[in-house]
């Protein structure tokens, strides 16, 4: 049996960004049997604007986007939390994702959801804000274990190496989750 292929999506354009750390460990992470890759194309993608959206005027990197998505067996969603959501880039990629509605990449897609954040909450509402957009998309999101790390600069070291061992735990878990969801 194939490796299940993984795309690794952060939320934050930060170049120490937690969450890219935390997709990241993923990928060093992953039990077997699962491979996990990050999409690196957040800061190219323009504002959804629906006149693009067609067969004719789709930018590329939306083009990719969708792509990347469709061809991924599920996805890890790592996201910061801003203003007590998640934020607008990360928004924009989800708008983009999901159109059209009938036919998006995100239809019945197997979804993980984790954040980092250096607060008291992690990520928390943030994390309840994409498990809404998911509810339209039908998307099918783990539901347990929840990954929120919070108090984020004492669980990384400067080479973004996760170095406790509990979060480390944790983000197994929810990759186990994910590889037992989608193999269900």
């Amino acid at each position: 049996m194939t490796d299940l292929n993984i795309l690794g999506i952060s939320g934050s354009l930060r170049a120490g960004s937690f969450n890219t750390a935390l997709v990241r460990n993923a990928q060093k992470h992953a039990p077997a049997g699962l491979s996990v890759s990050l999409y690196q194309g957040l800061d190219q993608l323009p504002i959804y604007n629906q006149d693009l959206d067609d067969d004719e005027n789709l930018p590329e990197s939306v083009a990719r986007l969708r792509l990347a998505i469709a061809d991924a067996d599920g996805l890890l969603i790592a996201t910061p939390e801003y203003n007590y959501s998640i934020p607008g880039g990360l928004k924009n990629l989800l708008d983009w994702a999901s159109r059209p509605a009938a036919s998006s990449v995100l239809r019945h897609k197997h979804i993980a959801i984790a954040g980092a954040s250096p607060g008291a909450f992690g990520t928390v509402r943030a994390q309840l804000a994409l498990r809404q957009v998911f509810l339209w998309t039908h998307s099918h999101v783990v539901v347990k274990p929840e990954l929120m790390l919070f108090g984020a600069a004492q669980r990384f070291d400067e080479a973004g190496n996760i170095t406790d061992e509990t979060t480390i735990d944790l983000l197994r878990e929810l990759l186990t989750a994910l590889h037992d969801q989608i193999r269900g």
